[in-house]
């Protein structure tokens, strides 16, 4: 059954548990939490990206976006960009990790202003793929996800 009401939810979970006592129920949950969890752990696991899902998802949405955007460095200071994208202009500092739509320094991953800078600075071969992930947050790492999972157990 759907429904958007989490007690709704929770409780269809339960239902079963409903009848049990206050730390028979707490066992349960924990027990069922720590299932999906594991079970999550796995997926991430047996996928061979640098990130986690979710964040590998969001970098190529980025990268794509960022095809259809115009890049100068008209004053030439190293590292800061100014990228047109459709009546919106960006300013991306490299070395700062920012970006004036403050996708970048929110997220901490390359927005697709900064992803077209990135482009700019180090060409489209590997230098490119490589820097998406330098000037990525390592939270959102495998290894990172891993190690959390590992240090709660």
């Amino acid at each position: 059954m759907m429904t958007t009401n989490i007690a709704e939810s929770l409780n269809s979970v339960l239902m079963d548990e409903r009848e049990y006592p206050v730390s028979y129920l707490f066992n349960s949950i924990a027990k069922k939490f720590s299932e999906k969890f594991r079970e999550w752990y796995a997926y991430v696991d047996g996928k061979k990206n640098i990130f986690v899902p979710c964040a590998e998802k969001i970098l190529m949405d980025n990268k794509s976006a960022s095809d259809f955007l115009y890049v100068t460095n008209s004053n030439g200071v190293l590292d800061q960009y100014t990228v047109f994208d459709n009546g919106f202009t960006a300013k991306v500092n490299l070395l700062e990790r920012s970006s004036s739509c403050w996708k970048f320094d929110l997220v901490k991953m390359p927005c697709e202003h900064a992803m077209a800078a990135l482009r700019v600075k180090y060409g489209d071969g590997v230098g490119y793929e490589n820097s998406i992930y330098e000037y990525s947050s390592p939270i959102y790492k495998v290894a990172s996800y891993l190690l959390t999972r590992i240090a709660r157990h």
